[in-house]
């Protein structure tokens, strides 16, 4: 008992020893950096490369780079035609992903791969016969190969009407910001600063292109292509054109905002007049049938009793 007793205090006297040692040489720079590490954030070098590697998601560290090299290997057989319309879609959806047009193929390859080989398994599972098999491999490969474009389309759509219904309202800040005094790009960056979105996005890439070199109308003409909405398209040629023939920004941005909100409520209006429309449908097949069987059933059950007897 007596060596035990021993044992362990001449541990806890080393351990304190050695703890109290630390802190008298290096207690001062372990304080200065754990300071810095709160204010600035740890430095890339402090971080071992496998760690900063694994920090990144499963998606950038693995699928992609099996995506690019997948795509390299398929590029002879892919449309050039086909490569260019999907370019296109994937910059009007703002290049979700950060995936190139071959990548891409290259997903709608495999998703048709999958989806026909899961309904072939469906059909051996539910005891289909061979022809029933290969029916539902082709309806998996058509749900495969569509749905990347149907995702795709979906993202164009509440893009462009994120454009939309926004354009009025930072039109209105560039407007105010404007007559203000403050240059174009000025005011460019201050709605940057006031509002997020598409739009707030589009115009940092722009402000950023002009600062590389780019004349502001082709950073302008640019992100019209990239955006793809004709309110917005519209807006910049009367910017550019104002630009070149030296009329007033401030003038031009306050009827391009009148003319945004018009249409704006145009479309809101035309909205709500399609609304009844489009109530038929929901109302002839679900509301009306319940409500003649309500109104009309017990009538016909009392026929059916007269007649009956």
């Amino acid at each position: 008992m007596t060596i035990y007793l021993t044992v362990t205090s001449i541990f806890g006297f080393v351990l304190t020893a050695t703890l109290l040692i630390r802190q008298l040489i290096f207690g001062e720079r372990i304080k200065m950096n754990k300071r810095v590490n709160d204010v600035v954030g740890p430095s890339p070098t402090s971080v071992p490369i496998r760690q900063q590697e694994l920090s990144f998601p499963l998606y950038h560290r693995a699928i992609k780079p099996a995506l690019g090299k997948t795509a390299n290997l398929m590029s002879k057989y892919i449309p050039v035609a086909r490569e260019a319309v999907l370019a296109k879609k994937l910059i009007e959806a703002g290049n979700p992903g950060k995936i190139a047009p071959r990548e891409l193929m290259v997903i709608k390859y495999l998703l048709a791969s999958g989806g026909a080989m899961l309904f072939w398994f469906l059909a051996q599972t539910l005891d289909k016969n061979t022809s029933q098999a290969i029916l539902l491999s082709m309806v998996g490969i058509s749900l495969g190969w569509l749905m990347p474009d149907l995702i795709l389309n979906s993202k164009i759509k509440r893009r462009k009407e994120e454009v939309q219904k926004n354009l009025p309202d930072v039109l209105d800040l560039l407007t105010v910001s404007v007559e203000a005094g403050l240059g174009f790009d000025g005011a460019l960056m201050k709605v940057v600063e006031k509002t997020k979105g598409v739009l707030a996005d589009e115009f940092v890439q722009v402000l950023q292109e002009a600062k590389m070199g780019k004349p502001r109308r082709e950073a302008l003409r640019d992100m019209a292509d990239r955006v793809g909405v004709n309110d917005l398209s519209n807006f910049v040629g009367s910017i550019i054109l104002a630009d070149q023939l030296g009329i007033s920004i401030g003038n031009v941005l306050r009827l391009q905002s009148r003319e945004m909100r018009s249409k704006r409520r145009q479309r809101a209006e035309e909205t709500a007049m399609k609304a009844p429309v489009k109530m038929l449908i929901p109302m002839v097949l679900f509301i009306f049938p319940a409500i003649f069987v309500i109104l009309l059933g017990p009538a016909v059950l009392q026929i059916m009793k007269v007649f009956g007897s």
